[in-house]
């Protein structure tokens, strides 16, 4: 990057710093930490979409849209239902109880150790995702500037932490506002940029009618099967629940819209949430699918790390990777011209020439693909400890190497803004949690205001603290984005079922509600080994079914075992 890049990268992060810091100073009692002032909805609603849209959103999307397509836009299709739901159900008993955590509602409801299991919970899923959110735009950084992967997510985790543990949710949500300007304003600058880049006399029509004969535009998929992570169905069922999960007993997201004014202003909140986010995420996997067009006409790389294929090009396997990087190149060129062909069949709009044009396109697209396997082979054999999987990767590669100064440090000020917004959030949420639920509660009962301000304070500093350690030792799943949602899907259901039973199934117990998520917890998990192991090919499911599954598993288990007390 050039310097210039570099004052816009770090000149944002510092700014963002700041005025957190400042805008926030004064915060001198418990309950403006962690509740934050009244807060207007349209503030609560960016809010709560910065605290979701975090690096791996804008890092993972378009990757996942280059390899897979659009179909990852489905699993956003229940999040306004998710949004009515909570509006509904969760915000008002919230409200009515002045509660500063989700859980200190179950404690009321049921006993103070379902409350504690669901606290416990919480912590453990936000704590390791708090770490992923850091690591994220560390692994970038890290292959960008050749440094230790500890020193990037110290850096960031530290400037997170300054303003976080300063002005606690309200530091969260004025900084926010800026951070999410930042986010979007960048992405939708780079699409453009995307589509001015393709080649003259194509144009975003034709575009769209590339992808969507190489099937990239595969934005709905009514055909039901488990087995499949996104389609309609797992979108409306299975996210649905996690949506539920994620927006209504998670305290990263309760705390912002507890901060709102009045109930209405929060529920306005939530509702520009579920109207927003599926266009949000639409832009960015178009984002995604217009740099695949992109590299239709431009050559792409053979893999997208650049550290690793530099330090393969120094071990003894350096001649086989560029044999198939010759063999690659050859193959881009036969597909550049097969694409030029589509592209004007589209425009004289031959039905019969288009169809054998598609063909062609996508036999030579497998072939590309099949060279990119065996690529990630020869760099698994010369470097061990090498990642192959370079889809996190995609988008950055393309920013570095085909924008111009300036931009190229918005677009990672854009990463480093979406990381500080959602790490702060969680951090924001583990150190309430732990204060209320556990330290208030258990520990010291009877200390001032001014106590558990400071306690509150040293809570999110030692989350912050474990975060960045966790994500110095965190390597890459299939998938950023999808590690985040598979973590959620993984403790997010039992959460859930606890709160459904609370709210709709007043006949079930505490004893028999805490045996049951126990239980359910433990079926969730194993039936999630069985996914990962050889036997998969006996039962696989898709893990965004976890969490209809587990939720059910939850309120089932606990009515059976209230009746079966009933009976003894």
């Amino acid at each position: 990057m050039s310097y210039i890049d570099w004052i816009v990268l770090f000149g944002t992060l510092i700014g963002i710093v700041t005025y957190g810091v400042w805008k926030t100073r004064g915060t001198n009692s418990m309950d403006s930490y962690l509740r934050g002032d009244d807060t207007k909805w349209w503030t609560i609603g960016l809010s709560i979409m910065a605290t979701q849209a975090s690096a791996i959103t804008f890092l993972s999307t378009p990757g996942q849209a280059y390899t897979d397509g659009m179909r990852f836009i489905q699993f956003y299709f229940g999040l306004p239902l998710a949004m009515i739901i909570i509006s509904i159900f969760f915000l008002p008993m919230y409200y009515k109880l002045k509660v500063y955590t989700a859980y200190e509602y179950l404690e009321g409801r049921f006993d103070l150790k379902t409350r504690l299991l669901a606290a416990f919970i919480f912590l453990i899923q936000r704590g390791l995702a708090a770490g992923i959110t850091i690591y994220a735009p560390a692994i970038i950084l890290s292959s960008l500037l050749g440094w230790r992967l500890g020193y990037t997510t110290t850096i960031i985790g530290v400037m997170v932490i300054i303003y976080t543990v300063s002005g606690g949710t309200k530091a969260v949500t004025q900084t926010q506002k800026q951070q999410m300007a930042v986010m979007m304003g960048g992405m939708i600058l780079a699409g453009i940029l995307v589509i001015t880049s393709l080649p003259q006399g194509i144009s975003f029509l034709d575009s769209l009618h590339i992808a969507g004969k190489m099937g990239k535009l595969n934005v709905v998929n009514f055909d039901f099967d488990l087995s499949d992570r996104y389609n309609f169905w797992s979108g409306m069922t299975g996210a649905v629940f996690l949506f539920m999960s994620y927006f209504g007993t998670d305290q990263s997201q309760v705390q912002r819209y507890l901060s709102g004014k009045s109930l209405s202003e929060s529920r306005l909140g939530l509702m520009m949430n579920g109207i927003l986010k599926v266009p949000m995420q639409f832009v960015i996997l178009l984002v995604g699918v217009m740099v695949f067009v992109f590299y239709q006409f431009n050559q792409p790389p053979i893999f997208f790390n650049d550290a690793v294929v530099q330090e393969v090009q120094t071990t003894d396997k350096s001649e086989e990777f560029q044999t198939l990087q010759s063999d690659y190149d050859d193959v881009f060129q036969e597909k550049k011209l097969a694409v030029e062909g589509l592209a004007n069949s589209i425009y004289n709009s031959d039905i019969a020439i288009i169809n054998r044009q598609t063909e062609n396109v996508k036999q030579l697209q497998q072939k590309a693909d099949e060279i990119r396997d065996n690529a990630k082979l020869v760099i698994a054999a010369a470097i061990p400890e090498a990642e192959t999987n370079d889809k996190d990767y995609i988008f950055m590669n393309f920013v570095m190497h085909n924008l111009p100064i300036g931009i190229i440090g918005l677009l990672f000020a854009v990463i480093f803004s979406a990381t500080m917004s959602s790490t702060s959030s969680e951090l924001n949420a583990l150190g309430s949690t732990t204060t209320i639920d556990f330290y208030k509660r258990n520990i010291s009962k009877k200390a001032s205001d001014r106590h558990y301000l400071h306690s509150s304070k040293l809570f999110t500093l030692a989350w912050g603290i474990i975060a960045i350690l966790f994500a110095s030792y965190l390597s890459l799943f299939e998938n950023l984005i999808q590690a985040v949602n598979l973590i959620g899907s993984l403790f997010y259901p039992t959460v859930l079922g606890i709160f459904v039973v609370a709210f709709f199934f007043k006949s079930i117990g505490s004893n028999a509600v805490f045996s049951a998520a126990i239980v359910s917890q433990i079926i969730i998990i194993v039936i999630h080994y069985l996914n990962t192991i050889e036997a998969a090919g006996v039962f696989t499911m898709g893990f965004l079914w976890y969490n209809a599954l587990g939720c059910a598993l939850v309120v089932l288990f606990g009515f059976l075992l209230q009746l079966f007390t009933k009976k003894k």
